[in-house]
C-alpha cells in the first residue's frame, strides 16, 4: 500500500472517529424535544379537527436518519404521527447547511455541523462535500418513503398531482401527501442552472437563505444583512419559470423587500412568528404580514418558543390571530418547523390542540379551516407546475 493510500485511510479512520462520536439518536433526544404541555382537546374540537384539510409549510424531518414510514420515539413527524394528527399535507424541508454556535443574530458560513451529522448517519460520500449532494440525498429518502408507502405518503409535485391526491383522500382520510422545499439557496452551489436540477427533483420552494447571507441575499441572521443581489433577482426569475415558491423565512428585511418588489407570483413565509405577540429578530412585523399578503401568499406560523414566546398551543394561537387581524384569515398557515433542532409544544399527532386553542380564542370554524390548511391547499392549486 502506497504513503499516500496510508495518509488517506489515516484521514478517513479519524473522520470516522469523530462522526462515531456523535451518536444522532442522542443528538436528536436533545435538539427535537417536546416541551410537554398538552391543552385537552374537546369532542367538539376533535370532530371539527377531522374535517379539515391540515397542512403543514415546515418540517425539516428529512434530516434525520429515522424511517418515516415508523412510529418514532423521538423527534416530531412521521407517517402514524401525521396520520394521527389528521394532517393531509406535509412541505418536508431540507437543511443542507447549519453553522456551529448557531443564533438569530449574527452567523458566518464559515462552519458547518451538517457534514459530521452526514458523515455519522453514513449519507454517500458525495454528499460530504457537496451541499447539492446533500438536497439530493434527502429527496431520494422521501421519494424511498412514498415507494415503500404502498400509497399512504404520496409524493406531490404538480397541481394534477394534488387534484388526484385530494380526491383519493376523501375515501381514506390517513393519506399523507408530502412536498419539498429547500431551507436555503447556498445548496446551489453558486449555480444558478441547479434550480431546474432541483426542480426536477421535485423541490417546490426554496428560500433564499437560511441563518447566514449568501450570494443569493442576506440572512436574518447573517453578517451583513443585505438585501437581494443581481444574482438574487435572476434566482427570483428562474424560481417564478418553474413555478417554485420563494420562501422568505430567514430572509433579512432588505431582502424581503427587494423580493416582493420583483415577484410577480404568490411567495410564502414558511416558519416564523409575528412581533405583535413576540418581538424578535426571527419575527415578521405588521407591514411585512400585510406585504406578503399582497401577493397572494401564505405566513406559516411556527410553534416553537422563539416564534411563539411561549410553550403551549395557546401560544401558538395568539400568534395566528395577530396574523390574521392584520393580514386577513387567506393568508395566513401553519409551518410548524418540526425537527429544526427546536422544542415543540407536540408532536405531529397533537395538531389537534391547535385546533382547540383558535376555538378558544374566539375563532370562526371558516377561518380555522383556512389556517389550519385550506390557504395552503389554495395556493397551491395555483402555485404548483
Amino acid at each position: 500500500m502506497s504513503r499516500r493510500w496510508l495518509v488517506a485511510g489515516a484521514v478517513l479512520g479519524a473522520v470516522g472517529a469523530a462522526a462515531a462520536a456523535i451518536v444522532p439518536e442522542e443528538a436528536e433526544k436533545r435538539l427535537n424535544r417536546l416541551a410537554a404541555k398538552p391543552i385537552a382537546v374537546s369532542a367538539g374540537a376533535l370532530a371539527l379537527h377531522q374535517r379539515l384539510l391540515v397542512a403543514d409549510l415546515h418540517a425539516d424531518t428529512l434530516l434525520w436518519d429515522r424511517d418515516l414510514l415508523r412510529r418514532g420515539s423521538r423527534g416530531h413527524v412521521d407517517l402514524p404521527r401525521l396520520q394521527e394528527g389528521g394532517v393531509a399535507l406535509q412541505m418536508f424541508t431540507v437543511v443542507t447547511k447549519s453553522p456551529k454556535h448557531l443564533n438569530i443574530e449574527r452567523n458566518d458560513d464559515r462552519s458547518d455541523d451538517i457534514t459530521l451529522l452526514a458523515i455519522a448517519q453514513r449519507w454517500p460520500p458525495a454528499t460530504w462535500g457537496s451541499l447539492r449532494a446533500r438536497a439530493l440525498h434527502q429527496a431520494t429518502r422521501l421519494t424511498a418513503a412514498s415507494r415503500r408507502s404502498q400509497g399512504a405518503l404520496t409524493l406531490v409535485r404538480t397541481a394534477a398531482d394534488l387534484d388526484a391526491f385530494l380526491e383519493r383522500r376523501r375515501a381514506d382520510p390517513r393519506l399523507v401527501g408530502a412536498l419539498l422545499g429547500l431551507e436555503g439557496s447556498h445548496a446551489l452551489s453558486g449555480d444558478l442552472g441547479n434550480v431546474g436540477v432541483l426542480a426536477d427533483a421535485g423541490f417546490r420552494m426554496m428560500a433564499p437563505t437560511h441563518f447566514f447571507d449568501t450570494d443569493i441575499g442576506g440572512s436574518a441572521h447573517g453578517v451583513t444583512k443585505g438585501g437581494l443581489t443581481a444574482k438574487g433577482r435572476e434566482w427570483v426569475r428562474a424560481l417564478e419559470e418553474r413555478k417554485v415558491l420563494v420562501d422568505l423565512a430567514h430572509a433579512s428585511p432588505q431582502t424581503i423587500d427587494d423580493v416582493l418588489a420583483v415577484a410577480r407570483r404568490p411567495v410564502v413565509v414558511s416558519h416564523t412568528g409575528v412581533r405583535g405577540t413576540c418581538d424578535n429578530r426571527r419575527n415578521l412585523g405588521d407591514a411585512q404580514l400585510r406585504a406578503i399578503a399582497a401577493t397572494g401568499g401564505v405566513v406559516g406560523i411556527g410553534f416553537w418558543d422563539t416564534a411563539v414566546c411561549g410553550d403551549d398551543a395557546r401560544a401558538v394561537a395568539r400568534a395566528i390571530v395577530h396574523a390574521v387581524r392584520v393580514a386577513g384569515a387567506e393568508h395566513v398557515g401553519l409551518g410548524s418547523d418540526f425537527d429544526g433542532a427546536v422544542t415543540t409544544p407536540f408532536d405531529a399527532a397533537g395538531l389537534p390542540q391547535v385546533t382547540q386553542a383558535l376555538l378558544d380564542a374566539g375563532m370562526a370554524e371558516d377561518d380555522i379551516a383556512r389556517v389550519m390548511g385550506g390557504n395552503v391547499v389554495r395556493l397551491l392549486r395555483t402555485a404548483l407546475p
